[in-house]
């Protein structure tokens, strides 16, 4: 029992010392694109991966807008987790055959950087647990840096970087509102939904996008997340 006891402090302090370190050292990958390439190695298809850090300073702020705009409206203002959209995900989930997601920029900052895919009570306990980490132990402008820089748009194209040259040909720092909302679009289903062939789902949820952008504020909402 004793070691058990110290094994799991042990786990707790190397992950809480893990957290803060990555405040101040960028991730050079993450757990989704570990499992990427190691099912690649399974899988008769050709695979390669794209992935470059650029800090939040060197993208176009309509990046981060578009982002919050299409994933989560409230993220200055929520710790992790937002419970009104977590209430309204369920009650709508309960009646409809489409189901609706609830989590945050920090949640799946948090699964993509340190969990694996699985729908399991485990591996939400594990995302649950590194999304309070590094809500206290990150800025929020570093947890979306950090999220832009890891979040996957398309198969093996990983971060704001690696998208804009892929499909744009260009840095992220030269993108374009429209082009940032396109990004955030596919989001949901970056392997269903593509940046390069947008079917018109794709196309309304960009517009879409692109209208809640203006209404939160533009590049403003980037700008008010402060400086670590």
């Amino acid at each position: 029992m004793l070691w058990l006891v110290i094994g799991l402090l042990g786990s707790l302090a190397s992950s809480g010392l893990l957290v803060l370190m990555l405040r101040f050292i960028h991730p050079p990958f993450s757990a989704l694109m570990v499992e990427r390439r190691i099912a690649s190695w399974f899988s008769h298809e050709p695979y390669s991966s794209h992935h470059t850090w650029v800090s939040l300073d060197e993208m176009s702020p309509s990046v981060g807008v578009a982002v919050i705009a299409a994933e989560d409206q409230n993220f200055a203002d929520h710790f992790g987790f937002d419970w009104n959209a977590i209430e309204k995900a369920y009650a709508h989930n309960e009646h409809s055959k489409r189901k609706r997601g609830a989590s945050t920029v920090s949640q799946q900052t948090a699964k993509n950087l340190f969990c694996w895919e699985s729908r399991s009570w485990l591996r939400k306990g594990a995302e649950a647990y590194f999304t309070m980490l590094i809500e206290l132990g990150w800025s929020k402008r570093r947890i979306l840096e950090v999220y832009l820089n890891i979040v996957e748009f398309g198969d093996g194209v990983y971060g704001v970087e690696a998208a804009s040259t892929t499909y744009f040909h260009k840095r992220s720092s030269k993108l374009r509102p429209s082009e940032a909302a396109l990004l955030a679009a596919v989001l949901p289903n970056p392997h269903k939904y593509r940046v390069d062939a947008p079917s018109a789902y794709v196309r309304g949820r960009q517009a879409w996008i692109l209208r809640q952008m203006g209404q939160l504020g533009g590049e403003q909402v980037v700008k008010d997340l402060g400086k670590d």
